[in-house]
């Protein structure tokens, strides 16, 4: 036993080191799956896939005409110092002028639509979004052509970030993005600062930029860049002079970028925050030469903090109470409708740590028989069998946490999900709770029933051929109970 305790301690400890477990970091791999539980062609497959680029994350900021946009995104290119940040600007892709269109110049329409070459910045940002460079043309303002012997080479980069005042006028372009700014500044001032840049900048006379502001400008703004405003996410009034919101906002995308893929795809993914502890636990309960007692101690105190991550997302009313110095106390209060559901017979493992956290907690059981599961997705009643159903005659009016610690091809989590539905209730009163996930039975799951909440402590790697979750952690039902000799 003291040898056991020691060599727990020493894993506890290495584990204090960089977190490459999963997909968590860059979809690293943190070693290759072995011979005994995957395929040749499936490790093959896993490995291009760890080596594949994160998905960077794509920002949108659009505005009138000198409002400031350039300045938001240099604001936030500083504060993501730590990242790898390139800026697009779609001035960029203005299409040349023509012989006859450059002798009437003052004619041409800068701020329509048509002036850019939309098709070749949706290709841009694509490709760029797949992790390659891309050779951006130059634009000459004074000529009003692409400079055809030059371009600037923007290489693959963490965040992506899209400027300029039609940006969000296509919605092919829109899809792409993750974050929509809006910049919005005073016409007066907007106007102002066109004129200076025009003059100085790009070698125009005041009385040309007036005009051009006047006949195009403005009514551009009006039928095409006001309109877009809708689809931001975040309005920033006075561009680069508030510095709070862009505070905020770099505060979201640093979020965002230490999040899981899947976590960006689906919002109502939660994985709960890795700490040097819960790598610590998972590196010991993954492991095949761990005692029984060492595995259920390490896999409840990972379950407790499951369970607690997920009763957070259950709604809350505030309540005041008296402390004992006579001060009063502004809290909230525990949802009071709410029961736990385990899938039987590894969600049964969860149930000890429920009852913990929630006193007197009703929880049913469903036991769903796999007939052939091939780890496709499936219709609910094909191949799936539901053998045994206990639960809760008012569970219509309860907030359900469903429980099963490793979310695999997703089809008996979709069978428990429907079962409930069909009892009346809401979708959105569902949190699934589990330990471990497939992304396949995440994209299963989710695709399915979007309005339920999946919380996990960490997402696995892929399905092998014989749809085990790789790393993964076994049968953890048999390694729980003691039934796998």
């Amino acid at each position: 036993m003291p040898e056991e305790t020691n060599s727990i301690d020493y894993v506890m400890e290495k584990a204090s080191g960089p977190h490459f477990s999963g997909l968590r970091l860059d979809g690293m791999l943190s070693s290759p799956p072995s011979s005994s539980t995957a395929s040749p062609s499936h490790r093959s497959a896993s490995a291009s896939d760890s080596n594949a680029p994160k998905q960077p994350f794509v920002i949108g900021v659009s505005g009138g005409t000198a409002s400031g946009k350039t300045t938001v995104c240099d604001m936030i290119i500083q504060q993501l110092h730590d990242h790898r940040v390139v800026l697009v600007n779609q001035d960029s892709f203005y299409r040349g002028l023509t012989a006859e269109e450059s002798k009437r110049v003052h004619e041409y329409n800068f701020d329509h639509p048509d002036a850019f070459d939309t098709e070749q910045l949706l290709d841009c940002v694509q490709k760029m979004r797949s992790g390659h460079s891309y050779q951006v043309p130059i634009y000459d303002f004074k000529s009003h052509r692409r400079c055809s012997d030059s371009f600037r080479q923007v290489n693959a980069s963490d965040v992506i970030i899209l400027e300029g005042i039609l940006v969000f006028h296509d919605q092919r372009v829109r899809n792409l993005m993750n974050m929509k700014i809006f910049v919005d500044t005073d016409a007066d001032v907007r106007l102002a600062r066109r004129i200076r840049r025009d003059t100085v900048e790009r070698g125009r006379d005041i009385n040309s930029v007036l005009e051009q502001y006047a006949k195009f400008v403005k009514p551009a703004f009006d039928d095409f860049v006001l309109p877009s405003k809708k689809y931001a996410d975040v309005i920033i009034p006075r561009g680069g002079d508030n510095h709070v919101a862009i505070d905020l906002i770099v505060q979201h995308i640093h979020t965002k970028l230490g999040q899981h893929d899947l976590c960006k795809i689906y919002p109502n993914v939660h994985v709960i925050q890795s700490t040097f502890q819960i790598r610590g636990m998972h590196t010991l309960i993954r492991d095949k030469e761990i005692s029984k007692h060492d595995f259920v101690f390490y896999s409840d105190r990972l379950i407790r903090l499951v369970v607690e991550h997920g009763l957070g997302h259950l709604p809350f009313t505030e309540k005041q109470v008296v402390t004992p110095t006579g001060s009063v106390y502004t809290g909230v209060d525990f949802c009071k409708k709410l029961c736990g559901v385990s899938i039987v017979r590894s969600g049964e493992s969860m149930e000890n740590a429920l009852r913990a956290c929630c006193k007197g907690i009703k929880i049913g059981k469903l036991l769903i028989h796999r007939d052939g599961d091939n780890g496709k997705q499936i219709s609910c009643f094909q191949l799936m069998q539901l053998i045994y159903e206990k639960l809760p005659k008012d569970i219509s009016e309860r907030h359900v946490l469903l429980l099963d610690p490793v979310l695999a091809t997703g089809n008996s989590a979709n069978q428990a999900i429907e079962i409930l539905i069909q009892k009346g209730v809401p979708e959105s009163h569902i949190i699934f709770l589990n330990l471990i996930s497939a992304p396949e039975g995440i994209h299963c799951v989710c695709k399915r029933f979007p309005s339920l909440k999946i919380v996990t402590s960490e997402i696995d790697v892929a399905l092998n051929e014989e749809f085990r979750v790789i790393p993964g952690m076994g049968e953890f039902g048999d390694r729980y109970f003691g039934t796998d000799d």
